[in-house]
């Protein structure tokens, strides 16, 4: 990809298993990555592979339910890496149940990681893109948003609201040449999904199921979505904003 080279990107959620691989996408076309995470010592695992690996990364501990922790995890990742040029909104978390049987708390939980946590690292992130007059950001929804998802109401309902928020900065940044687009993974194998499924026969069964509704026969993997990330976040994508992207081996089409 053209553009990506001594670039800074901020991957919220990169240790997990979708942010650690776009990650590694964005250090081996040597890109400097900022790993946010929770767990520091995970984030650090996965900087320290990078920069073995000949890639220029580092870890920042990150707590995407409090505003003022993102706002100090901004200010030190670009007193060491640089200004941003690329924020890739990873992180998101979700326990599955209808939402009948579930209750406040939990949806504030949701909220606070898949909602707040977003608009605090667009706040902190994009006020010096806008002075710069330059910079990309690569939300990453889910399918959810875009069709529903059984057992993920509340879920669906932030990542909704980011698909909306992300449209309307795109139009709001857009004469600061900020790009700002949306990929939506479908079914993807990842601790969060397994978490989701359950474990033993009903994971099982919900795993197989899916295996045949998805047209190219198989769950989506972690190393399907660094790709289009790479992609809208570089030079090839310098003319394309406000669009939402699904990565679910057809399991999901529009016309």
């Amino acid at each position: 990809m053209k553009g990506l080279q001594d670039k800074v990107v901020i991957v919220t959620g990169g240790a997990g298993g979708i942010g650690s691989a776009i990650c590694r996408r964005f250090a081996e076309a040597g890109a400097a990555v900022a790993v946010f995470d929770i767990n520091q010592e995970a984030a650090e695992g996965v900087a320290r592979a990078l920069r073995e690996a000949g890639g220029k990364a580092a870890a920042f501990a990150v707590d995407l339910t409090s505003q003022e922790s993102v706002v100090a995890a901004v200010a030190k990742a670009e007193s060491e890496l640089g200004p941003t040029h690329v924020l890739v909104n990873n992180a998101g978390w979700d326990r599955a149940g209808s939402f009948l049987s579930t209750d406040k708390d939990l949806w504030d939980k949701i909220v606070a990681v898949n909602l707040y946590g977003n608009l605090y690292m667009h706040h902190a992130v994009l006020k010096g893109m806008a002075e710069r007059g330059a910079g990309r950001v690569v939300n990453i929804a889910s399918d959810a948003a875009r069709v529903g998802s059984s057992g993920e109401s509340v879920y669906a309902y932030c990542k909704g609201g980011l698909v909306a928020f992300s449209k309307t900065l795109a139009r709001e940044l857009a004469r600061k040449r900020i790009s700002v687009n949306v990929v939506c993974p479908g079914p993807t194998d990842t601790a969060l999904f397994r978490d989701f499924a359950g474990e033993g026969e009903r994971g099982d069964k919900l795993r197989g199921a899916l295996e045949k509704s998805i047209p190219f026969g198989r769950l989506g993997q972690p190393d399907d979505l660094p790709g289009i990330v790479a992609f809208l976040a570089s030079d090839e994508a310098s003319f394309i904003t406000g669009q939402v992207i699904s990565v679910s081996g057809g399991l999901t089409m529009v016309g």
